[in-house]
């Protein structure tokens, strides 16, 4: 089972977020792995569940550094999803969606929360 725990975390990231290090942040990224929420849907398809505020269609994508970090977001919802993304991966979801996100922001229900633009960590990644 620890195993499969493993794979729903990123210490790197957790880290990195402890030190509030944004090139360690950027690092963990590009190397290791990070939680993304999943849209629960009912199919079998694959889709990243993205935030929004009432009155706008821009987005907002969460992500995490263990799958428990966005337990903590979402305690009371009874079916919570997660995809384990690598650095490539991030990066072709952030070029695609890049005009709909506002914001990115890492373990919002902390208690090391971070954000980024979009285009920063695009940036990043790539760098």
């Amino acid at each position: 089972m620890a195993d499969k725990e493993q794979r729903f975390r990123s210490e790197q990231l957790e880290e990195a977020l402890a030190k509030q290090d944004v090139a360690a942040v950027a690092f963990a990224l590009r190397n290791d792995i990070v939680i993304v929420p999943r849209l629960v849907t009912g199919k079998k398809d694959m889709q990243v569940r993205v935030f929004g505020r009432e009155g706008t269609d821009k987005r907002i994508l969460l992500l995490f550094s263990s799958a428990d970090a966005y337990t903590a977001m979402v305690p009371n919802e009874k079916v919570r999803q997660v995809m384990v993304y690598d650095g490539p991966r991030l990066e072709a979801f952030l070029a695609e969606h890049l005009d709909s996100l506002e914001g990115v922001f890492f373990d919002i229900a902390g208690p090391h929360t971070m954000q980024s633009t979009p285009e920063d960590l695009l940036a990043a990644l790539r760098a």
